[in-house]
């Protein structure tokens, strides 16, 4: 795995916690804290799509963050568990997986053409 793939990556996890901020944010300070984490997570997530293919970097993206938000639902704020809920999940994860191998980064096709 390369520096762009941790990058996106990066921006999945972030997106998690602005997610999480905008079911829980109550006051100035915490809006202004999920706002700033929107910001970074797509700060993240455009450096990294200088050698990661766009649609696949944000398919990747949004793919941690349902995952993630579900899963940090269900341990730390005690949403109901489900079987369902999982198996999309990795479903999910099986389809993020596939794109990432089916795809190459921008400057491997450069270098074979």
């Amino acid at each position: 795995m390369n520096r762009n793939w941790v990058l996106v990556i990066i921006a999945g996890i972030i997106e998690i916690l602005w997610v999480m901020g905008l079911k829980y944010a109550s006051s100035w300070i915490t809006w202004a804290g999920t706002l700033f984490l929107i910001y970074l997570s797509f700060v993240v997530l455009i450096h990294a799509t200088k050698k990661v293919p766009v649609a696949t970097a944000y398919a990747v993206f949004t793919g941690i963050g349902t995952a993630g938000t579900v899963l940090t639902e269900m341990i730390v704020f005690d949403e109901p568990f489900s079987w369902t809920k999982i198996f999309f999940i990795l479903l999910l994860l099986a389809g993020v997986v596939g794109l990432k191998l089916v795809t190459s980064e921008s400057g491997e096709k450069e270098g074979a053409a």
